[in-house]
């Protein structure tokens, strides 16, 4: 079995779906169902046989010694992190206690259960983090894109704690031979995304009729990556992949905030009229944040020629089919937008953690 640590969140519960369906190898989430963790993400296999979930911290030593030595899985999926930017601006320090001490927490518990392992299973374990391509800073308009050299320079609170991360889980591999993966991907997007990311923020105010906020000029551009592509990724990496290696993860679609946002209005005018006035008239651009990364482009090379991954998901298209979703999906909205998701309809603890 594998264990996947956020499996709650956005990217988590994206690949435990993606896992169920084409694999019959259980899984094992555990998430501590904080803010971002969304039950409803999951309804669709609850009671599924080969899935069990576990509502519980990453840096509970204890706990996770208790999962790793019952369950013995063959790979750990690091998805938990906090990772909104914004929120870092304003709280640091639970980004550093969360992303650094957590994986911290994570990477001793499972150096330790590994190093009890016969040759073979040690050999066939894998400690895949999923990180982001934010470690490596901002770029210029005319610079090339980030590889896996380049240099991290990391410019807020959430970038610089997720490249400590980073650092730890090199480190493990390096200093104590832990076989660990990292990957750095692009912003992603696509169906059950909080709406705090841009994407599903701009949709759902737009539905409500509220404003559509733009940082500064709005001519920040972002590398776009349709979570389905990013779930076939983590497949390949945990499959194929170096132990020891990174691999960046892009969409290959860069696009500028501003314009992203006036074409996302033009699909809810097609798909969610407003009456007597497109959606485009609620734009309004704000004073930008600290700090805001100028662009993003990801190299993603390296992952295409050894593992033979590429994006699949055209982004015109997956922008139409994440703005449906939404559309068809308020109830998904409203109990977000009414914090009614951090109380879990469809997901039981496991029986030995309480709740």
């Amino acid at each position: 079995m594998i264990l996947v640590t956020g499996g709650a969140g956005f990217i988590g519960s994206n690949f435990i779906l993606h896992w169920l369906a084409h694999s019959s190898e259980p899984v094992l989430n555990l998430d501590l169902l904080t803010y971002a963790g969304n039950p409803d993400n999951l309804a669709s296999i609850a009671g599924h046989p080969a899935y069990q979930f576990v509502r519980g911290d990453i840096g509970d030593r204890p706990l996770v010694r208790s999962i790793l030595a019952d369950l013995r899985p063959r790979a750990i999926v690091h998805c938990a992190a906090e990772t909104h930017v914004d929120r870092s601006i304003g709280g640091p320090a639970r980004f550093v206690a969360t992303n650094v001490s957590g994986t911290l927490a994570l990477l001793e518990a499972a150096h330790a259960w590994w190093t009890t392992l016969d040759a073979k299973r040690r050999d066939d374990f894998r400690f895949l983090h999923v990180s982001t391509d934010e470690v490596y800073g901002s770029l210029d308009p005319d610079d090339a894109s980030f590889t896996e050299s380049t240099r991290f320079a990391p410019n807020s609170p959430y970038a610089a704690s997720k490249a400590g991360a980073d650092h730890l889980v090199r480190a493990w591999h390096r200093t104590y031979g832990l076989p660990t993966l990292s990957t750095h991907c692009s912003n992603n997007y696509g169906p059950r995304q909080f709406p705090e990311k841009l994407i599903p923020l701009v949709v759902t105010r737009a539905l409500a009729g509220e404003s559509l906020p733009v940082y500064g000029d709005g001519a920040n551009v972002r590398d776009w990556l349709h979570v389905d592509d990013h779930c076939t990724a983590l497949r390949a990496v945990l499959e194929r992949g170096r132990p020891g290696e990174t691999y960046n993860i892009g969409g290959g679609s860069e696009m500028r905030n501003i314009d992203l946002v006036q074409h996302l209005c033009d699909v809810l005018d097609r798909l969610a009229p407003r009456e007597g006035a497109s959606h485009r008239s609620l734009i309004r651009m704000v004073a930008d944040r600290p700090g805001h990364d100028r662009r993003y482009a990801v190299d993603s090379a390296k992952i295409s020629d050894e593992l033979d991954w590429r994006p699949r998901v055209p982004f015109a298209a997956g922008l139409e089919q994440t703005v449906r979703w939404y559309v068809d999906h308020p109830e998904w909205v409203e109990r977000i937008r009414a914090g009614e998701h951090v109380r879990p309809r469809h997901v039981a603890p496991d029986p030995r953690v309480a709740s």
